[in-house]
């Protein structure tokens, strides 16, 4: 079993899709599951209160090496599998889902968050630096950081807890930057978002990418219930 082409496939998918649709590039977002028994990519469009709505799931069958599309006949009550041969119909399906839940009838495009235009390419991300005169004046710089992978989901534990990473290069100074996106539900179906930017140099990378290999057998699994 190979992830090969799943994950030449979701390297390729988002630019794609914002190459060929002008609505995708400005509301739409993918998500990538590679831990899954089936790897899945899901895109989405974020509200305002920072919630996600999901137009489209794609699965990947790893002993087969094929994506498809789950849909359901409400009237029959059956599910059925459609089979996506190539990224041409990979892409027709996820632009023609997306246009499908923007025609529904409960879709207004004023209740989603809307990107500019360049952000995929040169995205800015934040980080606080302290006056060392007065701390308690926080000072954003920005950066313009160029991702080279979608979102790409870590950890998910029962709708509850969502733990997601993203990689990019910063363009100015050519460091790379480890985004890492925080997601809680709480029981009143309140989102909390948290999210922190790690900026590191290539120098920097092998020392941690080799000090965190060297310990792993030291983590402990994740107990929701601590």
């Amino acid at each position: 079993m190979s992830l090969e082409w799943f994950d030449r496939v979701s390297g390729e998918l988002q630019d794609h899709l914002e190459s060929i649709c002008d609505k995708y590039d400005q509301v739409g977002h993918m998500s990538v599951d590679r831990g899954a028994k089936h790897p899945r990519m899901e895109f989405y469009v974020e509200t305002e209160d920072d919630d996600r709505e999901y137009f489209c799931t794609l699965y990947f069958d790893p002993h087969n090496e094929e994506f498809y599309i789950d849909s359901i006949d409400v009237e029959l009550g059956q599910t059925s599998k459609t089979i996506l041969a190539d990224i041409e119909d990979i892409i027709d399906a996820v632009h023609e889902s997306l246009h499908d839940f923007m025609n529904d009838d409960d879709f207004d495009d004023d209740d989603y968050y809307e990107v500019d235009d360049d952000e995929n390419d040169d995205v800015e991300v934040d980080y606080v630096l302290m006056d060392d005169e007065d701390e308690s004046d926080d000072i954003l710089e920005q950066v313009d950081v160029e991702w080279e992978t979608p979102e790409v989901t870590a950890f998910m534990y029962e709708d509850e807890i969502e733990v997601s990473y993203q990689f990019g290069i910063v363009q100015e100074t050519g460091d790379g930057v480890l985004r890492r996106v925080n997601r809680i539900w709480t029981d009143d179906d309140e989102l909390i978002k948290d999210e922190t930017n790690f900026i590191f140099s290539k120098e920097e990378a092998s020392t941690i990418i080799a000090m965190i290999a060297s310990h792993m057998d030291s983590l402990s699994d994740f107990n929701y219930d601590r």
